[in-house]
């Protein structure tokens, strides 16, 4: 499909996927939430692609909803939903967009229902997913964020929740996200005051990963997803992030099984072997994700 808000490009093994909303901080409408849900979808697919990167053009990542939608969701308010079937019927008419049991019936990224929200469908990709925060990621611009798989920021970037000041609550379930992240007291404090947050506390509080000065900030995201696309297995990457992210819902127990009946399975692939012998012949991996 042709993109009107974002840019989609592809180099050595890596997508990048670009908002591009300049002017309005790449606030977020439903436009772009269907295009970043195609090209994510079209990402994973290409077995060219090993690793994807989401950032903003200009100033910032993502500033959040579009206050224009926000202004007709509050003018629309509970009288223009009646009918409704459900409170997620209600979000969808409200923001436009779908859930993924609506995008996705087939269950074709995950069975689970954790992972088949409106934004939760992250996590499912089975792909590596990098959020390089280079300015103001407030609002539903965190919450896309936080369900990244990894997030590297700019020293010039911003967070805060907006919620609470706009008379919102915790959207899209970044009350269970955000405390995992920094924990419950600090997603506690980060909710209540909607305070914003520069770079050097988001890494204190582990709310990113690690910070690049701005100058090298898009070459330091490239050269550590340069890395995973050059030096790991990427069926490695595609179970361990299945693996992560299930056992959030799993018990110890469970999570053991699951390693055990994964480990065998590894064993048998393409992939170890060559981890093997390209340890054992000192040369670069030729992996194939097999």
């Amino acid at each position: 499909m042709p993109y009107e808000q974002i840019i989609y490009a592809v180099a050595d093994r890596i997508s990048t996927i670009t908002l591009n909303r300049p002017d309005k901080l790449n606030a977020w409408t439903p436009v772009m939430a269907e295009e970043v849900r195609d090209a994510l979808d079209r990402a994973s697919e290409d077995e060219d692609v090993r690793v994807i990167v989401l950032t903003g053009a200009g100033r910032g990542f993502c500033a959040g909803a579009d206050m224009m939608e926000l202004k007709d969701a509050a003018g629309q308010g509970a009288s223009g939903l009646s009918g409704t079937e459900s409170p997620e019927e209600a979000v969808s008419l409200l923001t436009a967009t779908k859930t993924e049991e609506q995008r996705d019936p087939e269950n074709r990224l995950s069975a689970l229902s954790d992972f088949r929200k409106r934004y939760s469908y992250l996590p499912a990709i089975p792909k590596p997913v990098i959020a390089a925060i280079n300015g103001p990621a407030a609002g539903l611009g965190l919450i896309i964020a936080l369900y990244c798989d990894l997030r590297f920021a700019s020293e010039k970037a911003r967070f805060s929740t907006a919620f609470s000041r706009r008379g919102l609550i915790a959207e899209h379930g970044i009350s269970w996200l955000l405390p995992r992240i920094v924990g419950l007291p600090n997603a506690l404090d980060l909710l209540f005051s909607a305070r914003m947050v520069d770079a050097d506390e988001a890494l204190r509080l582990g709310l990113v990963n690690r910070l690049f000065p701005e100058a090298s900030f898009m070459a330091g995201v490239v050269a550590y997803a340069a890395q995973l696309a050059a030096l790991v297995s990427p069926r490695s990457l595609r179970v361990m992030k299945k693996q992560v992210w299930e056992a959030q819902f799993q018990t110890l127990a469970e999570a053991a099984r699951t390693a055990d009946r994964e480990l065998v399975q590894s064993i048998e692939s393409e992939d170890f072997k060559e981890g093997v012998a390209h340890f054992l012949e000192k040369r670069p991996p030729s992996f194939t994700g097999n």
